[in-house]
């Protein structure tokens, strides 16, 4: 069997590389590993392969940044040029693509416009706002894909509601949290939290980078404010995202942070560095999706800074509050969780560190 396993960008590689481990254990499968070039930059890419233990790519298609049409349209041209090649000389059974970032989509649509069948990892996803870009790539991979493979119940539902066969539809449980519970010995190994003075569960770690709460200088400005308020009961790690950071400098809210002697700002982290912090920190306070998810697992309070969220497990069953980009919010709940009376949450069915397995023996089934 012959498959083409694509990553494109960080979010990626954290569930490629447990599956990518559990197909080496099937002989009969050979794997190309195709990097779109999504995300370019060695701080927020390279680190990651070696973090993760993740062999180098086969391919790089090195498409760069861009806006989202500029991205997809380079994704899909390219992919189907590499796919072409693959096709024409009978090398490949089927591409495989993980979460919800452009090159997930325009990969998958490369593929099936070409005859090539695409399985979907995180399948069914849906936050149910369309003003997210992630979600357009979620609806439309999912709708031309023809093996869902699925993190929750909630996934489930919502194929079977948009009208897919039940025999497409498979629950595995969360390939991320297969990395996590793979990783987490070696990240509490390292030294990071002495290396910041800082000691398990006496801190908490940010991150935030999506538009929602950054490109708009009030909402920005009164959560950074609300941050350094919190920061004065309980110091706080704040890994800055490029894009975040560019928002800070250009709405002159810099001052904000520098003066807040109980935020420490640091620069876009490794997995192992990163993980390091989130798994002996206190509480989280994000906009990611994958950190929502991790903090379910860790069983750490996450203050969910969305509206909406395509993981409701983390919120109905985990260890997640969705609070938008609401301070006052922020400001409630995080003193709920320095009191002690934030709820306790529990890890979702599945989520074993087993994902990964499950899916490479319905590939090779």
């Amino acid at each position: 069997m012959q498959l083409a396993c694509f990553v494109g960008a960080r979010p990626n590689f954290m569930k490629m590389a447990p599956l990518l481990r559990a197909l080496a254990a099937h002989a009969q499968v050979d794997v190309t590993l195709v990097h779109t070039g999504q995300h370019y930059d060695p701080s927020l890419s390279d680190v990651f392969f070696e973090d993760l233990g993740m062999r180098r790519p086969d391919v790089s298609l090195e498409v760069g940044s861009g806006s989202h049409g500029q991205q997809t349209a380079r994704v899909l041209e390219r992919t189907e040029e590499f796919l072409l090649s693959c096709v024409a000389d009978g090398k490949i059974d089927r591409v495989v693509v993980v979460g919800d970032v452009n090159s997930t989509m325009a990969v998958s649509l490369a593929a099936v416009k070409l005859g090539v069948s695409v399985a979907h990892v995180e399948a069914g996803l849906r936050s149910f706002d369309r003003g997210m870009p992630e979600e357009i790539n979620r609806i439309v991979t999912d709708s031309i894909a023809d093996l869902l493979l699925v993190s929750e119940p909630a996934g489930i539902d919502n194929l079977r509601r948009e009208g897919h066969a039940d025999d497409h539809v498979h629950l595995v449980g969360n390939v991320m949290i297969d990395t996590l519970l793979h990783l987490l010995p070696s990240a509490r190994g390292r030294d990071t939290l002495s290396r910041h003075s800082l000691v398990p569960k006496g801190y908490g770690v940010v991150t935030l980078h999506r538009p929602s709460n950054v490109d708009h200088p009030q909402t920005l400005a009164e959560l950074l404010h609300a941050l350094a308020d919190i920061s004065r009961e309980l110091p706080l790690v704040f890994p800055i995202h490029p894009r975040t950071r560019k928002q800070i400098e250009l709405y002159d809210l810099i001052d904000v942070l520098s003066n807040a002697r109980g935020i420490l700002e640091l620069p876009p982290l490794g997995y192992l560095d990163f993980l390091s912090l989130t798994s002996q920190a206190k509480a989280i306070v994000t906009d990611s999706g994958g950190l929502q998810e991790e903090s379910t697992a860790l069983g750490i309070p996450c203050l969910t800074m969305r509206g909406t969220t395509e993981r409701p497990v983390t919120v109905q069953q985990g260890t997640s509050t969705l609070i938008g980009n609401d301070a006052e919010q922020l400001r409630f709940h995080m003193n709920a969780v320095l009191e002690g009376t934030y709820k306790k949450g529990s890890c979702p069915e599945l989520w074993d560190g087993q994902a990964a397995k499950r899916i490479a023996e319905i590939l090779v089934a």
